[in-house]
């Protein structure tokens, strides 16, 4: 038996007003995925910027905590 072609005759045409939606859905998720990526970007930048900072500040020792004075009786 022959296979029918694909040409999209019995596929749903959607309304109007849900092709609006779907473009709508589209483009609020790409602008969100690229929001994303800016975000992850950046905080990368920021983590490895923070990492060469710490690595080349100098190593502080610790402070001795301050003796506690004895009252006088």
């Amino acid at each position: 038996m022959k296979s029918i072609p694909d040409t999209g005759l019995f596929k749903p045409v959607p309304s109007r007003t849900e092709a609006k939606t779907d473009a709508t859905t589209r483009v609020a998720r790409q602008i969100v995925d690229l929001e994303a990526t800016a975000r992850i970007a950046k905080t990368e930048r920021l983590r490895a910027a923070r990492l060469a900072q710490e690595a080349d500040a100098p190593v502080v020792a610790p402070k001795k905590p301050a003796q506690k004075r004895k009252k006088k009786a």
